[in-house]
């Protein structure tokens, strides 16, 4: 791919989307992973000092995950504050039971309510971080990371953004760590989903750039677990990916 036009690309789109909502300001969560580190940094050149990033850990967030977001702001100079969610989450926590997944999508909704809060006070325009494999499968949770006034890096594939973030001078730490949300320890993206993002994104483009059916990819060679799990993620998140639905009653 052709990195320096797509980083052109991507910055005007930024640039565009921010100056059409009438403000100046753009802020986004900033967690110490990939996804936020390449928007944190096209953020840094389209707007400079206009961005503000917060480090939102909470009880269950890696020392490192902290460490390499701090290390990423002072390579680039990105301005940020940490805004700790351990005492939101503590105080709902014994009504979740220890449901690893209720408490992970919670934590991410407290991450997004603090981060639209902090917009007021900024006055700045909340940019998402979500790749496009993540929104194709609907791994993400709905009012949590998936919430955003624009996004900027939701048409490259996972798979593809770490060629990307080499390309704009992420931090070897980040890049080279396994993809995780951070929910709880030992949280792991690939775990989770049962493949790598390698392994998924070859399915995902066969069948939304090149538009195989399921047939012509079982001809090809793909198994039938991958292409089933890909078609039933994509089938059955279909919710998270459009505005709520409203009744027509005209």
């Amino acid at each position: 791919m052709q990195w320096g036009k797509i980083k052109i690309k991507l910055i005007k789109f930024l640039q565009d989307e921010v100056k059409q909502s009438g403000l100046n300001n753009v802020i986004l969560g900033l967690s110490g992973g990939l996804d936020s580190a390449v928007v944190a940094i096209l953020c840094k050149e389209a707007f400079g000092n206009n961005l503000h990033c917060v480090l939102m850990p909470s009880h269950y967030s890696s020392a490192s995950s902290i460490q390499d977001a701090k290390e990423l702001c002072e390579k680039f100079a990105i301005s940020y504050e940490t805004v700790s969610i351990a005492p939101m989450v503590q105080a709902y926590e014994a009504n979740m039971q220890e449901d690893k997944l209720r408490i992970g999508n919670f934590s991410a909704r407290m991450r997004m309510a603090v981060l639209y809060d902090m917009s007021a006070k900024h006055k700045a325009l909340v940019v998402g971080t979500s790749n496009k494999s993540e929104i194709l499968l609907g791994y993400g949770t709905i009012f949590g990371d998936t919430a955003c006034a624009i996004n900027p890096i939701g048409e490259l594939y996972k798979s593809d953004e770490f060629e990307f973030a080499k390309y704009l001078g992420v931090t070897d730490a980040i890049i080279n760590k396994r993809p995780s949300a951070d929910l709880w320890d030992g949280q792991a993206d690939e775990d989770e989903l049962g493949f790598t993002y390698k392994e998924l994104d070859i399915v995902l483009k066969e069948i939304f750039e090149k538009n195989k059916t399921k047939d012509e990819l079982y001809k090809d060679g793909f198994s039938q677990k991958i292409v089933e799990f890909v078609l039933f993620r994509y089938n059955s998140n279909e919710f998270k990916r459009r505005l709520p639905k409203i009744a027509c009653i005209r």
